[in-house]
């Protein structure tokens, strides 16, 4: 869930953040004292809520609430003041609540508790795959071994397709770069694709994999998986990365320099 918060007065946003976090601990929640770094941030990102301070310069609370909703009109609006006169103003923007200074982590939770728009959440995904350095997988948060290290380099290229099915010759021409695509080249694949399978139905987990005549793809929505967050611009991933994306396979490398460019 993304939270954002404003406040022109720097302590109060640090005791607004502060409390928001305590609050929801898993969640990220993004603090700003100027209304327009809040309005470029919220239209590059989903936002959920919002705890906006009423009293700023420029442009009040109830005014940010109301470009808040023209760019996403289910975004629950929490005002935060020190002067309760401005209360009935916050219906006029079908505020979900109103809360005075200074903001506790209770009332932070009373508020969550009482949302005009419901946030939804997506189901927990098993799998978590790690792109970011060096390529690994876990279900559970357990870490995936593979009985082949061909069988890990193959389920890694199909991620880095991001659910584009890829051909059988593709992916052999990919992973044997040094090899000619021969009778035997193409046994030793589908006893990986077998593998594979194999290795994902032991844990449960097969339905990450999209089989088709000679074709194969992830599902990318069952996976959770750094890359893919920062494609979509989650700020907390792309600040996690440094440099390195799938270092043990060479053919990654102009995914890594695509990654490296996106981060400057």
């Amino acid at each position: 869930m993304n939270i954002l918060a404003i406040d022109d007065n720097v302590l109060a946003l640090e005791e607004l953040v502060s409390s928001i976090k305590e609050a929801c601990p898993d969640d990220d929640v993004h603090g700003f004292s100027k209304p327009s770094e809040l309005l470029a941030f919220a239209k590059g990102t989903k936002c959920d809520i919002a705890f906006l301070d009423i009293e700023m310069w420029g442009m009040n609370g109830i005014e940010l609430a109301q470009k808040l909703k023209e760019i996403y009109d289910k975004i629950n609006i929490v005002f935060v003041t020190g002067y309760s006169k401005y209360a009935l103003d916050s219906y006029t923007v079908k505020a979900s609540d109103y809360v005075m200074k200074p903001v506790t982590k209770e009332a932070v939770k009373e508020s969550l508790e009482n949302l005009r728009c419901p946030v939804k959440t997506e189901p927990d995904k098993r799998v978590r795959v790690q792109t970011f350095g060096n390529f690994e997988v876990f279900v559970d948060e357990n870490p995936v071994l593979f009985t082949r290290s061909k069988t890990k380099e193959l389920f890694a290229y199909l991620v880095s397709r991001k659910g584009a099915l890829c051909n059988n010759n593709e992916i052999i021409a990919v992973i044997w770069e040094d090899k000619d695509d021969s009778s035997a080249t193409q046994s030793h694949f589908r006893h990986l694709v077998a593998d594979l399978i194999k290795t994902l139905k032991s844990l449960n987990v097969e339905d990450i994999i999209i089989r088709k005549w000679k074709n194969l793809a992830v599902v990318p929505d069952k996976l959770s998986c750094d890359f893919y967050e920062m494609l979509n611009g989650n700020p907390k991933t792309i600040n996690t990365y440094a440099g390195e994306f799938m270092a043990q396979y060479s053919w990654a490398e102009i995914d890594a320099a695509y990654l490296e460019n996106k981060c400057k």
